[in-house]
């Protein structure tokens, strides 16, 4: 078995599952560990981490993908999370991903799906939260996520996009028989 932690909750662990599917990747081979927010990451005192060390211990997990959002410095995120990563005692099967805008190098999970859409429907969503009466438009990913959910519901994330192809790769490595 292999473990993917993530940020957030049921949107993100959706979002890896339909990934994972366009891959044809087995996902009953994985167990989700969904971190909620991005300082538990940091905590390596965390229940998440208590249950992934048993996993681990018990030879039940042998590899882990830690999948982060960048938010405001990818630099601070990567320090951060690998400095955890080896105080758990675990980088010998651990590899990572940090989700953001691939050309800024900052923002979310929701910055790398907007980044892959074209520079007209990129515009359409932002001219939208630009005039709309949303709170805190810049950094509310739920509002991002039912905006693209009702603007694009055919088309829902576009998976061929060569932005999403550092992602894939760590997916598929999740599975080969060595990191």
């Amino acid at each position: 078995m292999v473990a993917i932690v993530h940020e957030g909750k049921s949107i993100d662990k959706s979002f890896f599952q339909l990934l994972l599917d366009d891959l044809e990747l087995n996902t009953s081979q994985i167990n989700f560990y969904g971190m909620g927010s991005k300082n538990n990451f940091f905590n390596k005192e965390h229940s998440q981490y208590e249950a992934l060390q048993l996993a681990i211990k018990e030879e039940e997990i042998t590899k882990l993908l830690f999948i982060i959002d960048a938010d405001e410095s990818f630099e601070q995120t990567e320090i951060k999370l690998l400095k955890t990563i080896d105080e758990l005692q675990i980088s010998e099967i651990s590899y990572y991903y940090i989700a953001c805008d691939p050309i800024t190098r900052k923002g979310y999970l929701e910055s790398l799906i907007l980044s892959s859409l074209s520079e007209e429907q990129q515009t359409c969503i932002n001219d939208f939260l630009t005039c709309s009466d949303f709170k805190a438009k810049t950094h509310d990913k739920s509002i991002f996520n039912i905006i693209y959910k009702n603007a694009y519901p055919s088309a829902p994330f576009n998976f061929s996009h060569s932005n999403f192809d550092p992602l894939k790769e760590k997916l598929i490595n999740l599975f080969n028989e060595s990191l």
